[in-house]
């Protein structure tokens, strides 16, 4: 990443002892150490504890995709044929209404989104159906933001017309990288020229806030062809981009052995890679949030790293100021005041849950004081790089002087200048900004327990 220095030796030293796999930290504690002991009744609970006070977000998975990318590691399932999804859009409804019907209040929701898997699989009718039934239950804000993930593949007219009529106002393009000898490879045809066609149509019906997301550490990638896969995405000025690390997981996704792991760059090209397309956006006016966000100056998100409002959740960094994210779908998770909730995964049990008891969480984790605590602290460091005793305490009590210890313990420890510690703030240093995953894990209570496996921190 930018500033980290130039001496090759160095560099390969600091990323050998310090690159170990790590959480990505979208929560805390970490989805493999969510449990049975959080249930349904659990949900019914924390639903019925929410109030008008508090503020919603709102997240929908769609966990379906008409190819298969071989490097993907959401949960998603490949389908040509449209019943599978027309069979569970109306579950999904099913489940929006008995979520909304628990609220013992009627509390407002600020951010809506939609992912998947592919959103855009929906027909346009589909697109405004699921839309006017979730405004139709919730109370969704005027200013309200919806944002959604779009595959640009076959993306039409009547598609982008029907997301501006539904009321979206960001969309979010996977784009991955624009070599086409790695598209080959990850089994992701896309080109430049439809890219830019459907964003100009998503500008052209008043859709103007456009991210996307870009991948190092690919097989077949290299400096040169990330260099040329940046200056394509500047020229179609996204006013966000997340560049995200390849995560190698095939334990997990399975789909990923199609891939040849000879060719996957190790940590230093992987390292080499990250740097150069962040040194690019940086140069081209685009400011850095965080590890992997980049955005530009007048964006919300940009804004409120400036302002020290940047938060993190399962979309990654993100401005949403809502109290609580209510999830919908396969696989979705939710976190409330008390703490998480997570939907079966496999489709067939989510629809047979969701027809038996109307709900399908599975698991979840119920927070404890530390939890916050914890969560709390981790949340700062990756949003801000730095965490303060005095805020802490203000928040926490003497509680959080137990953390200090751990944080004044890893700064006499510190030998690279990745940490400073001045008895108030604990600060990553420019140095140890690429390796912030590895330090907000020394912060993790969980990380040693069980056998949870995690990809590559750089």
């Amino acid at each position: 990443m930018p500033a980290f220095g130039t001496h090759r030796g160095m560099q390969h030293a600091l990323i050998e002892k310090h690159a170990k796999p790590a959480p990505r930290y979208t929560s805390y504690p970490t989805a493999p150490h969510f449990h049975e002991g959080v249930d349904r009744a659990a949900y019914r609970r924390w639903l019925a504890s929410i109030n008008a006070s508090q503020s919603l977000s709102l997240y929908v998975h769609i966990p379906y995709c008409d190819t298969l990318c071989w490097f993907c590691g959401c949960n998603t399932k490949y389908t040509r044929k449209y019943w599978p999804v027309a069979d569970y859009l109306p579950v999904v409804k099913t489940e929006i209404s008995k979520v909304a019907a628990h609220l013992a209040e009627t509390a407002g929701v600020q951010t809506i989104h939609w992912g998947g898997g592919s959103p855009t699989i929906l027909t346009p009718d589909d697109t405004l159906d699921l839309a006017t039934h979730i405004r139709d239950r919730f109370d969704v804000a005027p200013s309200a933001g919806f944002s959604i993930e779009i595959d640009p593949r076959g993306m039409g007219a009547d598609k982008i017309e029907a997301l501006a009529t539904a009321g979206v106002t960001r969309a979010s393009i996977g784009v991955q990288d624009f070599d086409a000898g790695v598209q080959m490879i990850i089994n992701r045809r896309q080109s430049f020229e439809e890219t830019k066609d459907v964003i100009f149509e998503l500008r052209r019906v008043g859709i103007e806030k456009i991210n996307i997301d870009l991948i190092y550490g690919l097989p077949g990638q290299t400096i040169s062809s990330v260099a040329a896969t940046v200056a394509k995405v500047q020229e179609l000025m996204p006013s966000r981009i997340a560049l995200f690390g390849y995560a190698h997981v095939p334990w997990m996704k399975t789909h990923q052995r199609m891939l040849d792991e000879a060719m996957l760059p190790d940590a230093h090209a992987r390292f080499e890679q990250s740097r150069i397309m962040a040194d690019l956006l940086c140069a081209g006016g685009y400011e850095l949030i965080g590890m992997d966000h980049f955005a530009l100056p007048d964006d919300p998100l940009s804004q409120a790293r400036r302002a020290g409002r940047l938060r993190r959740n399962f979309q990654g960094y993100t401005d949403d100021p809502a109290d609580v994210l209510l999830g919908f779908g396969a696989s979705a998770i939710g976190k409330l005041r008390e703490g998480y909730v997570h939907n079966a995964t496999p489709t067939a049990e989510y629809k047979k849950l969701i027809a038996d008891h109307g709900l399908a969480v599975v698991n979840g984790y119920a927070l404890k004081p530390d939890d916050e605590l914890r969560a709390y602290v981790i949340e700062r460091l990756i949003c801000d790089f730095a965490i303060s005793r005095q805020l802490a305490r203000a928040q926490f009590g003497a509680a959080a002087d137990e953390i200090f210890l751990i944080a004044g313990g890893i700064a006499r420890d510190d030998e690279d200048g990745l940490v400073d510690w001045d008895d108030d703030v604990f600060r990553i240093t420019k140095r140890g900004e690429p390796f912030v995953r590895s330090i907000c894990s020394q912060f993790d209570g969980y990380l040693e327990r069980g056998n949870v496996r995690h990809s590559m921190a750089v």
